[in-house]
């Protein structure tokens, strides 16, 4: 009896960059065209119609009325927020550095948010002139909150960042349940509501984010509909009607080996059934979900060129000019555990049979730095082009480019 070795899991497939001539097309442009373009690797680039693609297939997913905004924490590149404020329908910040590109950017003061666990006084005051919406995440923030109201003669608008007595289960990060440092403990935030009616504060609403990269459609809806009961007991609560809730993101992209797409069906389902709730029990309330890497995780590539090829003790490395200092990420040193390898391709000899196990590293002095861990990979040498996929989000603004000395990344949008 003979039983079939069992294939190890691969990556999903990235088909959302076509091929034509063996070469990648980003924005319509063949790769080695646009490396020309760019004048130089490594480069970070983000695909316009990606970008538009994936925020309409979200639109068709989910029901008519659910707010959708876009976290540029993932990715606070400006002319990609400018792009993305245009697509969606509020944009949320985390510092007054990323709350002046937003406002650049074109985004609507009344539609843009701001959370964080550490604001300081200055970033707060700069929140009330713009007049945006302040996520407050501890009582610090009330008295800070009220002077800059006072001194500008404008009320601070303001919603509560609730941290939740519960997890999004298999996320990639937990931003909620159990101790965090993010947002006011579930039980602590009816006193915090009556401080902000003491202040005189305007209060709009709640902020609930779970966690981040969940894969698991029934996981996101479990979070989305316990986020929706405790704003509702936290409501009895509030010195004014609610009218913005936040239920959060948590939308994740396939990064790794036996990773699938994210089911939105189900999700869309689930919004649409709390939609209608909210009609009854908060008539006020705009429901809104806020997302980062979902949005534009898939739309970007890293672009790297080998400078070496070398053998040691028959295993081909590919030198790159890329590496660590520029997408940590897929160097396996920005969260994960055991390292796992990003999708990773010769971006100029898309259409070549010929394999080979290989890995892609860069120009540092650590064993860190690795972009591409004994991949499966088109025979490559100097002057080829490495792709790292699903680095439209935590890319070059999550990455030490300092380090080692080595000259910042380029990133262009096409």
């Amino acid at each position: 009896m003979t039983t079939e070795a069992k294939q190890p899991p691969r990556h999903a497939a990235m088909d959302q960059f076509p091929v034509a001539g063996g070469e990648l097309l980003v924005g319509g442009i063949p790769l080695t065209r646009l490396a020309a373009r760019v004048g130089r690797t490594p480069f970070y680039a983000y695909d316009r119609r990606l970008l538009e693609a994936r925020v309409d297939a979200l639109r068709r997913a989910l029901p008519s009325g659910i707010m959708l905004h876009y976290a540029m924490k993932a990715n606070p590149m400006p002319a990609l927020v400018a792009h993305m404020a245009r697509l969606v329908d509020g944009i949320d910040v985390a510092s007054a550095g990323e709350l002046k590109i937003a406002l650049d950017a074109g985004a609507d003061p009344h539609h843009v948010s701001f959370a964080g666990p550490g604001k300081q006084a200055a970033e707060l005051t700069q929140a009330v002139a713009a007049g945006i919406l302040v996520n407050v995440e501890s009582a610090r923030e009330l008295p800070l909150l009220a002077q800059a109201s006072d001194a500008l003669g404008v009320p601070a608008r303001v919603a509560v960042r609730v941290n939740p007595d519960f997890e999004l289960k298999s996320s990639g990060m937990k931003m909620g349940g159990g101790p965090k440092q993010f947002g006011v403990d579930a039980e602590e935030v009816p006193e915090l509501l009556a401080g902000i009616g003491r202040a005189g504060l305007a209060f709009e609403g709640f902020h609930l984010f779970a966690g981040s990269q969940n894969l698991r459609a029934e996981a996101i809806v479990e979070a989305q509909r316990k986020s929706f009961e405790l704003a509702l007991r936290l409501a009895e609560s509030a010195p004014a009607p609610v009218r913005f809730l936040n239920l959060g993101g948590g939308f994740g992209i396939p990064y790794f080996p036996g990773e699938e797409r994210l089911d939105l069906g189900p999700i869309g389902d689930n919004l649409a059934a709390l939609q209608a709730e909210a009609a009854a029990r908060l008539p006020e309330a705009e429901l809104v979900i806020e997302l980062g890497r979902y949005l534009v995780g898939e739309a970007g590539i890293y672009v790297c060129r080998v400078l070496d090829r070398k053998l040691s003790r028959g295993h081909p490395f590919l030198v790159t000019d890329g590496g660590l200092h520029q997408h940590l990420a897929a160097s396996g040193n920005f969260g994960q555990v055991l390292r796992k390898n990003y999708p990773v391709a010769i971006g100029n000899r898309m259409d070549d049979a010929a394999r080979e196990s290989a890995s892609a590293v860069g120009p540092l002095c650590t064993p860190l730095d690795l972009l591409a861990d004994r991949m499966t990979l088109a025979p490559a040498g100097p002057g080829d082009l490495v792709v790292v996929f699903q680095s439209g989000a935590y890319g070059a603004s999550a990455s030490p480019q300092a380090f080692l000395g080595h000259p910042p990344v380029t990133e262009v949008l096409v």
